[in-house]
């Protein structure tokens, strides 16, 4: 059994990697860091190959699956993905573009293109990370949040194909709401409540995959929150919204 996973480098995608190895998946990295790769590498106990791409490289993106389609995957997470904060007027338009290349189309791609194998051989898992943030807008994260509700609407979309079609290839998209990792940092924000651990949202996570759950969201706080957001009209929904990115601002 074989595993790819992006963003292995750090938080979910790093735990992703750890839990796996646990399950007894030998496993591709994929990720720009490559030593902090190796290291997690030199603790996992199945055999891992490590494969430094930058996903904002559209190239990069086709090299990754051309070399990993050779390996027999049987499990694909693309959980790459970051953020940036700031009013729509004053963010960086360069990093925004690179947010979309990363979180919108490397997923694209790679879900695209291992889904056409797994179809092929009626065999496979693609497990694609969401957020909460894809269930609502997101001002002052307005490009994250658009973000993931592509990944969101994409998922559910071809889990309705494949359940049409009677095929036994799996799609999940994965909905965590707050988790302790480096996200805050690159995107220049604090949390305001406290997230779950990347540890418990991965192993739930795989749970779930395995049971061939579509949606996925950890934790009780965030699906009550889900589901008391489905009463409200959606001009509440964005100005609360608001409200609770503009208390992320770091001070500086």
């Amino acid at each position: 059994m074989k595993a790819l996973v992006t963003g292995a480098s750090s938080g979910i995608g790093r735990d992703f990697a750890r839990e796996l190895s646990r399950r007894g998946y030998d496993l591709i990295l994929a990720a720009r860091r490559v030593p902090r790769m190796e290291e997690l590498a030199r603790n996992l106990k199945t055999h891992v190959s490590v494969v430094g791409v930058d996903l904002a490289n559209l190239d990069q993106c086709y090299d990754l699956y051309r070399q990993a389609r050779g390996e027999n995957v049987d499990v694909l997470i693309n959980c790459a993905g970051f953020g940036i904060f700031g009013p729509f007027d004053e963010t960086d338009l360069r990093r925004e573009l690179e947010l979309i290349n990363v979180n919108i189309r490397a997923m694209h791609i790679l879900t695209k293109l291992f889904y056409r194998d797994f179809k092929h051989r009626d065999s496979g898992c693609i497990l694609n990370v969401a957020s909460s943030a894809a269930f609502q807008p997101g001002p002052l994260l307005s490009s994250y949040y658009a973000s993931k509700a592509y990944v969101l609407r994409l998922s559910q979309a071809l889990a309705e194909e494949l359940r049409r079609d009677g095929s036994r290839v799996y799609i999940g998209v994965l909905c965590p709401g707050p988790v302790r990792t480096e996200f805050d940092s690159v995107a220049n924000v604090r949390f305001s409540v406290k997230g779950l651990s990347s540890e418990f949202v991965a192993r739930y996570a795989l749970d779930k995959m395995f049971a061939h759950k579509t949606l996925i969201v950890p934790g009780f706080t965030m699906k009550a929150a889900l589901f008391a957001e489905r009463f409200l009209p959606q001009s509440a929904v964005v100005r609360l919204a608001y409200h609770m990115q503009k208390r992320k601002t770091r001070p500086n």
